[in-house]
């Protein structure tokens, strides 16, 4: 039996929808990792596996391109309610999705859902909820060594795990450098993404992101939120904002209990027919 998949991307963050109730393949780490891969299979930023129907409504499992499976992700969030839309499985202005990391809230904003706005959840600084090792704390403007090198470091979980550095001025090169040590620094026991953090004004920021089991990535909805909330939560912005990303702006609003909402635009490229080799070498491996 033939393997569809749906490709589409949130500001260049690229997902496969692969949708279980269509295809006769079992995902595991090492055929996501070979769907995933750029050279030998497909190419893209994850895989997001679903409508995964439960008691409590519909599911989606979110797939790193290394193979491990991810808690949260905004963009690809974004981009399964689209495709729930697209296939048929919502008609409603409004869907709930269940991840790993947490339940949200999604709002289609057109009539096609290319544009949608997401209740990410509350934003917490607290240690114990991250998770950074130590005493039980708020983890505001610590002092975090990457790489031989100190850095002021503000951590936040918002259903996935962020530690968000300001800087005055940020680059991939250094968001790499930094990514490489901090993704897998002790202090991070389920490992970390990283964003760095340029505030342009008060209603604006700039970010570069390394994120957890990807690596370099051009735009991320959970990253735009918690870099958002860190910016917020150390006096530099006001509560709504414009983040803008090498792949493009998403608007973040945080609410006086630190509540997210974040609106962005996701856009479809195409439906892929994988060729019958290739489907027996994901069967395979």
């Amino acid at each position: 039996m033939e393997i569809i998949i749906e490709k589409y991307h949130g500001l260049g963050n690229d997902y496969f929808v692969f949708d279980p109730n269509k295809n006769e393949l079992k995902l595991t780490e090492k055929n996501v990792k070979l769907l995933c891969d750029k050279n030998f299979g497909m190419g893209s930023d994850g895989v997001l596996e679903g409508p995964i129907m439960t008691e409590e409504g519909i599911g989606v499992r979110i797939w790193n391109p290394d193979g491990s499976t991810a808690a949260q992700s905004g963009n690809g969030v974004r981009i399964f309610a689209k495709y729930l839309k697209d296939a048929g499985y919502v008609q409603k202005k409004h869907v709930k999705l269940h991840t790993e990391g947490r339940d949200v809230e999604v709002s289609y904003l057109n009539e096609d859902g290319s544009r949608l706005k997401v209740s990410m959840g509350k934003l917490s600084f607290w240690s114990d909820e991250i998770p950074v090792t130590g005493e039980h704390r708020e983890v505001i403007n610590e002092d975090m060594v990457f790489g031989r090198t100190l850095y002021p470091t503000t951590c936040v979980n918002i259903g996935n795990p962020h530690c968000v550095i300001p800087m005055r001025e940020i680059s991939k090169p250094l968001v790499c450098k930094i990514g490489n040590y901090s993704e897998i620094a002790r202090c991070f026991p389920d490992r970390i993404n990283t964003q760095l953090l340029k505030v342009l004004d008060k209603e604006n920021i700039q970010i570069e992101i390394f994120e957890r089991g990807a690596g370099y990535t051009v735009a991320s909805g959970t990253g735009a939120c918690a870099a958002a909330g860190a910016a917020y939560k150390l006096g530099m912005t006001n509560p709504k904002m414009t983040v803008h990303m090498p792949g493009g702006q998403l608007q973040v609003e945080i609410q006086e209990d630190w509540e997210v909402f974040m609106t962005g635009d996701v856009f479809y490229v195409g439906r892929i027919t994988l060729s019958s080799e290739f489907t027996e070498l994901l069967r395979a491996v």
